[in-house]
């Protein structure tokens, strides 16, 4: 039976697409776009930036130098967060539906910069009950320290835990953990996975009218 259903945040909820924040950057330093993501993980900053290591403003000031680009704390914020496309790939009353019935929890490879303009943007994180976030937790999946983190918020047995990933790596982590955990397609087939587990019990969808 379940009991606590476990969404990732990127690419399960909110799409994004980083080429959009590389165009972005690459008009303002002089950098082909191209170029952006080998110079930014040549720094090797991003984990341990995602894990809670560094500082929101040690990781911008460090990026930027790289770069070579010149832009205040705010404006870098700005476009770094460009990423993000402005319909989710969740409708929010799925999630609502959920939400009045079980307990949802986030469990996210994330940042502060990220996820403050996630949060801001995107009401329907209103109906989760608790974040387990990789900068908050001092680890990234698919360690196990964040799984551990994330069956403590769950408030019941790991069996009794759906999890859903865009990540398979990420799945067979939490597979190993001993939960219920797919590999996200689509919404429909979340819907698809939710009913062949008893959660959703009609059959009409709940995706919006295209």
């Amino acid at each position: 039976m379940i009991r606590t259903i476990i969404f990732d945040l990127g690419n399960v909820i909110v799409p994004f697409d980083f080429k959009l924040g590389y165009t972005r950057i690459a008009e303002l330093c002089g950098c082909p776009a191209s170029e952006i993501p080998l110079r930014i993980r040549a720094t090797g900053l991003v984990q341990p930036f995602e894990s809670g290591q560094i500082s929101a403003e040690q990781f911008v000031r460090e990026v930027s130098t790289v770069l070579g680009l010149n832009a205040t704390y705010a404006e870098f914020c700005e476009l770094w967060t460009s990423v993000f496309l402005p319909e989710t790939l969740i409708p929010e009353p799925l999630l609502a539906g959920l939400g009045e019935r079980y307990r949802l929890l986030l469990l996210s490879n994330t940042n502060p910069i990220h996820f403050s303009t996630i949060q801001s943007k995107y009401p329907l994180l209103g109906h989760f009950d608790d974040y387990v976030l990789s900068y908050e937790i001092g680890a990234v999946k698919p360690a196990a320290k964040i799984y551990e983190e994330a069956l403590a918020r769950a408030a019941c047995r790991p069996e009794e835990c759906f999890f859903i990933d865009d990540m398979l790596i990420n799945v067979e982590a939490a597979r190993r953990h001993g939960m219920d955990a797919v590999q996200f397609q689509s919404a429909g087939q979340l819907e698809d996975e939710l009913r062949a587990r008893g959660v959703l019990l009609n059959k009409t969808s709940m995706l919006k009218e295209n």
